[in-house]
């Protein structure tokens, strides 16, 4: 019974949603009946009933084949493990990329031998680490969403491994990595104001996308690490083991177990477990300001007061004259003041503690990307980076950013940039 209710998710989504003997007002038999079922009936058809991780609470371990053939017209290709072996090497060091929560990736190259359809090209393969943070529950909504969205700015899922123990996620090789690496590692070249721009711009598109989709979806785990970037700085939203399908008919949130990065969770998310668009439009605001600042959301090993980016910040967003002092010192010189402002004034809106004051992200596109255009008042400098002497990286103990940090004419700031200053 479960493996027919499963099969059958494409083709009976209208009666799984509306069914259950409940009736509405004037919904009884009848030519008025019958056109209403023809109209849903037509409407599910023209969106091929996007399956979603609530779809399948019958019960029970999904097996192999009752994945494959619910996902059947998504264009997932399935691998067995020991393609993805060859693959990666065997998954070896060399071929090594990172590891989170999910656990260890690695970078490899398909052949378009390897199956029928698909193109040859490198990816990355994503293994689910048994003693992880995340499970298979993680691995089973990853796959069932991203195999069914398709956007621009979310990253493309090539196809899965599902055999014995083993979980395994193959998607398109993002070159640049996630936006993380390039505001916070050491000694990484500071990403340029147009850049930034550009990186908040495609991340809100994705966002954006899957708020507004017909059966919505609440990202939940908005973050640095999460937005990955291609050759040309397109960032695409990645990991979607959090993911959550959004509030159904006259409800106003999803009630579910408090999870997510600390400093990136909405505040009322945080205390009621409610969670809702907003709450990822407060993930947004976050990163909006990493972006603007170059810190962290959270980081211990400033002051006290400082430590928390939303709280430090927050005073000095809507004030023309203080902007300055919250914003990347790496800009210096590089960003129009207009521009800036008026994106610091998104970012306080967007972590305002009213989840009812934050915009929609549709509405975050429509104000951002005029700012590209903004670019009459920048002043004038030239952007450079220069790597720090061995010394200085081998020390890496920050003294170079507190002598920057006292430094207060502009003059100073952009030397400090070009002596290559970062955040940790």
């Amino acid at each position: 019974m479960a493996k027919q209710a499963w099969s059958s998710l494409f083709g009976c989504f209208t009666s799984h949603h509306d069914g259950g003997g409940k009736r509405k007002k004037g919904g009884g038999g009848g030519k008025k009946a019958k056109k209403k079922v023809a109209a849903a009936s037509q409407k599910q058809r023209k969106l091929q009933s996007r399956l979603s991780f609530s779809d399948l609470s019958f019960g029970g371990m999904v097996s192999p084949e009752d994945l494959s053939l619910s996902l059947a017209g998504s264009n997932l290709h399935v691998f067995t493990i020991a393609e993805l072996r060859a693959v990666t090497r065997d998954f070896s060091m060399t071929n090594f990329i990172g590891e989170g929560g999910f656990g260890p990736v690695y970078k490899g190259y398909v052949d378009d031998k390897l199956k029928p359809g698909l193109r040859a090209q490198p990816v990355a393969v994503k293994l689910l680490d048994l003693e992880g943070t995340q499970g298979h529950n993680e691995w089973l909504t990853e796959v069932i969403f991203l195999g069914q969205l398709r956007h621009p700015h979310l990253v493309k899922l090539i196809g899965y491994c599902y055999e014995d123990e083993h979980r395994l996620l193959v998607y398109e090789f993002m070159t640049r990595g996630s936006l993380e690496k390039h505001l916070f590692k050491k000694y990484a070249a500071s990403l340029p104001w147009s850049t930034r721009l550009k990186i908040a711009i495609g991340a809100a598109k994705g966002l954006a996308f899957l708020h507004e989709a017909e059966k919505p979806v609440i990202y939940r785990d908005f973050k640095t690490s999460n937005i990955l970037l291609d050759s040309d700085f397109k960032a695409k939203l990645s990991d979607f083991g959090l993911a959550k399908d959004g509030p159904e008919d006259d409800e106003t949130h999803v009630s579910t177990r408090v999870m997510g990065t600390q400093g990136y969770a909405a505040p009322e998310y945080i205390m009621t477990g409610h969670l809702t668009a907003k709450s990822d439009v407060y993930g947004f605001g976050v990163v909006l300001l990493e972006l603007l600042t170059g810190r962290k959301s959270v980081d211990k090993s400033r002051p006290a007061r400082e430590q928390n980016l939303v709280e430090w910040a927050r005073p000095y967003l809507t004030d023309a004259r203080r902007l300055g002092r919250v914003m990347d010192r790496n800009l210096a010189g590089q960003y129009p003041a207009k521009a800036a402002q008026k994106a610091a004034a998104l970012a306080h809106r967007c972590v305002s503690l009213n989840p009812k004051s934050r915009p929609h992200m549709s509405a975050v596109v429509e104000a951002l990307e005029p700012l590209l255009a903004l670019d009459d008042d920048c002043l004038v400098g030239t952007f450079v980076y220069v790597a720090p002497p061995d010394d200085v990286a081998a020390n890496g103990d920050g003294s170079s950013e507190r002598r920057a940090g006292r430094r207060r004419s502009d003059g100073a700031a952009a030397a400090a940039a070009a002596d290559g200053v970062q955040r940790e």
